[in-house]
C-alpha cells in the first residue's frame, strides 16, 4: 500500500525542526530536504560533481561550501536559477528513493519551500508549522550571528505565513513543546483513522 504523504513546512523560526523531530519520535519516517542537500554536497556527493563546472569556486575535496555558494549568489543572484536546475533534480531523486524504501503507512516530507516549489502537489495533505510574528522574530534573533537585516532578507524569499495558512490542510501553532507534541500525536491518529475509513 502506498504511504500517506504528509508535507510539512513553515518559515524560519516557526518550530519546524522541533515538530519534525516529534513525528520521527512517534515512528513516522521523515525525509528532510535540507539534510538531502547536505548529503549531496558532501565529499563525493552527486551535488559536488554536478556543481564542479558551474560553481568551481565552491567545490573542493571537502565537498561543496555552502558559505561560498551564498557569497556567490549574493554577488550575482541571477546564478540561483542555474544552481537550482542542477540540484533540484538530484533532490527529487533522493526524495523518490526515500518514498520507495520507506516502510510505513505515513511518511513526512519536511520541505522549507513546499508551496514555493510546488512539492505540495506530491503530498496527500500538508501541515504548516507556525507561530505569532513576535515569537518568530525573538526565536530567530536569538540565534548566534543573526541580525534583523538577515532575517528580513530570509523572510522576503519565503511565502508570507498568511498565504501558507490559506493553502495548508493542517496548521499547528508552536506555542509550547507540550501542546505541539499533543497536536502531532493527535494528527497521526486522525490521519490513520481517515485512511482506515477510506479502506473499509
Amino acid at each position: 500500500m502506498k504511504a500517506f504523504r504528509l508535507g510539512l513546512t513553515g518559515s524560519i523560526g516557526m518550530g519546524k525542526s522541533t515538530t519534525t523531530a516529534m513525528f520521527s519520535a512517534a515512528g513516522i519516517p521523515v525525509w528532510d530536504a535540507d539534510a538531502a542537500v547536505h548529503r549531496l554536497y558532501a565529499p563525493g556527493g552527486k551535488g559536488a560533481a554536478a556543481l564542479a563546472n558551474a560553481f568551481p569556486e565552491a567545490v573542493s575535496d571537502k565537498g561543496v561550501s555552502r558559505e561560498t555558494l551564498k557569497s556567490l549568489l549574493s554577488a550575482d543572484p541571477s546564478r540561483l536559477a542555474g544552481l537550482e536546475s542542477l540540484i533540484h533534480p538530484l533532490v527529487a531523486d533522493d526524495r523518490a528513493q526515500f518514498l520507495t524504501s520507506a516502510a510505513s503507512d505515513i511518511v513526512l516530507l519536511d520541505v522549507p519551500l513546499l508551496f514555493e516549489k510546488g512539492i505540495d502537489a506530491e503530498c496527500d495533505a500538508t501541515l504548516l508549522v507556525t507561530a505569532p510574528p513576535g515569537l518568530q522574530r525573538a526565536r530567530v534573533l536569538a540565534r548566534p550571528g543573526m541580525t534583523e537585516a538577515q532575517l528580513d532578507l530570509i523572510l522576503s524569499r519565503q511565502m508570507p505565513d498568511h498565504e501558507k495558512r490559506a493553502r495548508a490542510t493542517h496548521i499547528v501553532e508552536t506555542l509550547s513543546i507540550d501542546s505541539t507534541r499533543a497536536y502531532v500525536l493527535a494528527l497521526i491518529v486522525h490521519l490513520r483513522e481517515g485512511m482506515a475509513a477510506e479502506n473499509a
